[in-house]
């Protein structure tokens, strides 16, 4: 029996996984993160400490799961996406990695745009440049810390680093190099025109690779290290979001994924380059080789609801609220939920975005609220919904649906009704790390492809239609919301540009 190792090196922490050659989870590990934010709106890690609950993971794992190292055929990589880890010509660190929820970065991300041009540069990178990318990190070092940019040789991304102290190979996966918006989307690879641009070498740039090919091999010092038999091949993978939706299943045009946490992530295949024309989403290569997709990204999802909930009935389970709601017809009468309670970026990428209740009138009850908060929720996911169908991807036929806000029956028959779409949840949970250890697979022959592989181990487990009388009820009520910012939007800059 062939065993299969996905590592997924998080925000909050580093897991480990192992499934069989049939695709069954055998054990998981994880080991935490810290956080620090020296400044406010800045996020950094330490890329040791990654490492070392890396190397803690693994060797949990494989003691969870009654192995041997030399039993792992090979190892596939997730991450978080867009963080820039700096180091020198030796291989160290040359700064703590600035993560992809820093937001000091904006005056970087206006230079961008004047030096490339911001219509060429989407046209190029497939994305407008935003706070979150490593590109205008890159510069912002260059400005702000310049003996730092004077010692730097290579450019990672965390999961990449880890690759590094596995392998010893400087490499990246092309999902996560396009999220880095120095990519040419269309090619596949670095753009020497961006790179130019932005006086960046293009030697530090490391060589990139096939979510399914492999980069290289588990070496001496890794294997003392995490229990692991030096000589096993590390695949690419790809950012947690591609690896994600290889891992729920979500890897042709037609099937998208939708991942209900905090945020809102709406993926969804492209068998071509599609690009939005004014950027408002997210296009990147996949981690399925040769294949693209579109990333729509809401910020309050299932934390509008979390919020709701703490804020006016803190006293109440969420079952107990999405019951109450039940008893409400669809549009709630006439009360409408704008989400953006942490400003929003898909389709409006503005920060000074506020959350509202719109329509409010003595008739309404609490299960009037509750109802609104899940119908402007799966709004503003249609939002992404739209644009990614507007863009070229043709009709949606499935949403493959994970993440805590798909738990509930009333608001997974809501977004069914809401998106026009069959709403299904699979028998896979452990997202980004699976899809790793997926990719790993293909990349033996095990399977002879990602397609293949999702078949033979991703299974239906349960499924929501949508309903015809409801999608036509919210049909009106979504045009009445797409109207909302576009109406508010001067009104909550004026409330206050200190976020």
């Amino acid at each position: 029996m062939a065993y299969f190792l996905g590592i997924d090196t998080s925000t909050t922490s580093s897991k480990a996984l192992i499934i069989d050659e049939r695709g069954e989870v055998i054990a998981v590990a994880s080991s935490p993160h810290t956080l620090q934010t020296p400044k406010p709106l800045w996020s950094e890690q330490n890329p040791l400490e990654w490492w070392e609950a890396v190397s803690a993971s693994i060797r949990s794992v494989l003691e969870k799961a009654g192995i041997s190292g030399d039993r792992i055929a090979a190892v596939g990589l997730t991450g978080q996406m867009h963080g820039l880890v700096l180091l020198n010509d030796a291989g160290n660190v040359l700064r703590p990695a600035i993560l992809w929820n820093d937001q000091r970065t904006q005056s970087q991300c206006d230079e961008i745009h004047q030096r490339v041009g911001k219509e060429k540069f989407i046209q190029i990178t497939g994305n407008v440049a935003l706070t979150g990318f490593t590109a205008p990190k890159i510069l912002w070092v260059k400005e702000n810390e310049p003996d730092v940019y004077a010692k730097a040789k290579h450019v990672l991304l965390p999961k990449d680093y880890v690759r590094y102290k596995l392998t010893g190979e400087y490499a990246m996966d092309k999902a996560d190099g396009a999220g880095t918006v120095l990519f040419d989307l269309k090619k596949r690879d670095w753009s020497d025109e961006v790179l130019a641009a932005l006086d960046i070498p293009r030697a530090w740039m490391p060589k990139t690779f096939e979510g399914t090919e492999f980069t290289g091999h588990i070496n001496e010092e890794a294997a003392r290290l995490t229990g692991l038999k030096a000589g096993i091949p590390v695949a690419a993978g790809g950012g947690d979001q591609a690896a994600g939706a290889v891992g729920v299943g979500a890897v042709e045009p037609g099937i998208v994924g939708l991942t209900v946490g905090t945020s809102g992530v709406v993926f969804a295949t492209t068998p071509s380059a599609l690009i939005e024309p004014e950027g408002r989403l997210h296009a990147f290569c996949h981690a399925v080789p040769n294949m693209w997709h579109f990333m729509g990204v809401m910020l309050s999802a299932a934390g509008s609801l979390q919020w709701y909930r703490d804020t006016l009935a803190p006293d109440m389970s969420f079952d107990e609220l999405l019951k109450e709601a039940e008893a409400i017809h669809e549009g709630s009468e006439g009360l409408q939920f704008l989400p953006y309670l942490s400003g929003e970026r898909t389709p409006h990428p503005d920060p000074l975005a506020r959350g509202a209740f719109i329509g409010l009138t003595l008739r309404h009850s609490r299960a009037h609220m509750t109802r609104a908060v899940l119908e402007g929720v799966a709004f503003g996911l249609k939002d992404s919904f739209t644009l990614i169908q507007n863009a070229g991807l043709g009709k949606v036929t499935q949403v493959r649906a994970s993440g805590g806000g798909t738990k509930g029956a009333l608001w997974r028959q809501i977004m069914a009704d809401v998106l026009n779409a069959e709403l299904v949840t699979v028998n896979t949970t452990e997202g980004g790390a699976y899809g790793a250890a997926l990719l790993a697979g293909v990349g033996t022959g095990a399977w002879n492809s990602v397609a293949e592989a999702c078949n033979a181990c991703i299974k239906i487990t349960g499924s929501t239609q949508p309903k015809a009388s409801s999608v036509d009820a919210y049909r009106k009520s979504y045009a009445i919301y797409q109207g909302l910012y576009p109406a508010l939007k001067e009104s909550f800059r004026a409330l206050g540009t200190k976020i």
